[in-house]
């Protein structure tokens, strides 16, 4: 065995044994690649083996760059006018802070063990990270740094899935229960009150939101085709007509003629209401096809910042929006329901369908259309993580106190204001959010498996030390702060039940959470309270390891 004193050797075995063990299953309940990748760590820890600081710090700082590009369109979108649903993600941070502190007095926590709790407790795992790195700068011996950065490893993978089950459990089975609600018949309630009658309906999820149908012309016959689409709102678009032996060009102006071979599209169910509209359903003539094709454009027109999808129609003409339909929304790398009611935020990837010409016309005028290219750019993402690093490098002094963001602080403001500005101009700065995530997860498992290599030794006492008081902890910290959301969501600010336990899985940060809701309600609606707490929480929860570790020396006998 001695070969698993080799470094690289035990980094990679961590990862690869701690990702098989995180994809076991116990009904919704998965511990994830980065607890599991920290369990084996800190078993094969206890063979001494350790991993360079250099190498630790360099993963750090690439995982949380990554995390604070990726989210910094929305979090900026959601801190100007997100308030609304942003509170919740302060209600998480100021009750685990005062359960953390209480548990501190109570069962006298050490620095480290109180870090990993909040952590762990929160399924945060940049905390981590963040409050390492402020025990490295304690004024203490390098041995006791080490053994409180041990402790807060061993701490975290003791609560990690207590918290998570608690988080899990309370938000898909406890609170529906609290609020006496069926939680799928409520996600249905809810997108027909955001959608409309044109692409709401009883239809499952999986089927396609647009499609395309021949109809002949019927009672329609005599009208233009753009008095046929204003009577429908626009929710259809006649592509094309199929005159004689030839396909017209379905200008609005034209005028249908009983003979003629109508080609239209839209969403599901407002092609399935006007079929009364038309003559008979045909096949699609031979050689009749329309090109069409599909573009992603992140939204960047201030105008339509908080509009409902429904009304970008109202505030374009129709030479613009039309056949140009929002067949998908992506936010924070989440599907929210492109239902017509949903509110797009700035930082929206929105993915536009239609006629070639036509789209590329409305991407423009909605933002900045993405760039074709897959390819990172290295550059701009190493000016982005040496400007972080240098911002972690600045401090203030008041009286006895050194405040400093530090390395992972500093990396995540700068990967914040880099991913903005990418996101005002896709084609500079090139980051893909493949590219993001796999940056944001070998990072991180890196980072964490070298964190468990070097706590190892120090687990066993821990444990011995508090036994079952952590994972006690670790389940009261998850679910109070979710309590007290639910309670403050229903009672005071009225906010929508699947929505609402969107938001606590999102302030949270668990993404396990929102997919087993997600599941459960047979729709993506809760989603859509998801991506606002996800965004603000994924910022505030890692700018909480100094100051934890901050009154953890305060309250620590």
């Amino acid at each position: 065995m001695s070969f698993l004193a080799n470094p690289v050797i035990a980094l990679f075995l961590s990862m690869a044994l701690g990702y098989f063990i995180g994809r076991l299953r116990v009904g919704p309940i998965q511990l994830g690649g980065i607890c599991g990748t920290l369990l084996v760590a800190l078993a094969l820890g206890q063979f001494g083996v350790r991993v360079s600081s250099d190498l630790k710090e360099t993963a750090f700082a690439l995982f949380i760059y990554a995390l604070g590009f990726s989210a910094g369109p929305q979090f900026f979108a959601n801190i100007r006018g997100g308030w609304r649903y942003g509170i919740f993600s302060v209600i998480e941070v100021i009750c685990a802070l005062l359960l953390v502190a209480a548990a501190i007095v109570i069962f006298h926590l050490d620095i480290g063990t109180a870090s990993g709790l909040f952590a762990g407790s929160a399924t945060e795992s940049a905390v981590v990270g963040t409050a390492s790195e402020a025990i490295s700068h304690l004024s203490l011996p390098q041995a006791a740094i080490e053994e409180l950065q041990g402790n807060i490893a061993t701490a975290y993978s003791l609560t990690y899935l207590f918290g998570l089950i608690g988080i899990v459990v309370f938000v898909t089975q406890i609170a529906p229960l609290i609020l006496g609600i069926d939680l799928k018949q409520e996600a249905q309630a809810l997108a027909r009150k955001l959608g409309s009658p044109e692409d709401v309906g009883d239809q499952p999820e999986g089927l396609p939101l647009l499609v395309g149908r021949a109809f002949c012309a019927g009672s329609v016959a005599g009208q233009t085709v753009g008095d046929v689409e204003r009577s429908r709102n626009w929710s259809i678009a006649i592509e094309g007509v199929h005159r004689g032996s030839d396909v017209v060009e379905a200008l609005p102006e034209l005028v249908v003629e009983p003979r003629d071979i109508l080609f239209i599209r839209g969403r599901r169910n407002a092609v399935i209401s006007v079929r009364d509209l038309f003559g008979d359903e045909v096949p699609v003539p031979d050689g009749a096809s329309i090109t069409l094709v599909s573009r992603d454009v992140v939204l960047s027109r201030k105008e339509v910042f908080g509009r409902q999808i429904r009304d970008l129609r109202r505030l374009a003409s129709p030479e613009l929006h039309r056949g140009v339909f929002v067949s998908n929304v992506r936010r924070l790398g989440q599907q929210i329901p492109a239902l017509s009611g949903a509110v797009l935020q700035q930082g929206d990837v929105l993915t536009l369908y239609g006629p070639e010409k036509a789209v590329e016309r409305a991407a423009i005028e909605l933002g900045n259309p993405l760039p074709a290219t897959h390819k990172t750019d290295f550059t701009y993402l190493g000016i982005g993580i040496v400007v972080g690093l240098l911002i972690g490098h600045l401090s203030l002094e008041l009286g006895a106190m050194r405040l400093t963001l530090g390395s992972g602080g500093g990396a995540l403001i700068s990967g914040l204001v880099f991913g903005w500005l990418n996101m005002r101009n896709p084609s500079r700065g090139g980051f893909p959010l493949p590219a993001a995530e796999f940056a944001k997860d070998i990072g991180l498992a890196a980072f964490i498996a070298a964190i468990g290599l070097e706590a190892g030794p120090h687990a066993i006492k821990l444990i011995m030390q508090y036994g079952l008081i952590l994972p006690i902890l670790g389940l009261l910290v998850s679910v109070v702060p979710a309590a007290v959301s639910l309670y403050v969501g229903s009672r005071l600010v009225k906010v929508d039940p699947p929505i609402l336990l969107g938001i606590i899985a999102g302030q949270h940060c668990s993404t396990p959470t929102i997919s087993t809701l997600v599941s459960q309600a047979g729709s993506s609606i809760p989603v859509i309270g998801y991506t606002v707490t996800y965004a603000i929480s994924n910022v505030l929860l890692p700018l909480m390891g100094p100051i934890i570790v901050g009154v953890a020396a305060a309250l620590a006998p």
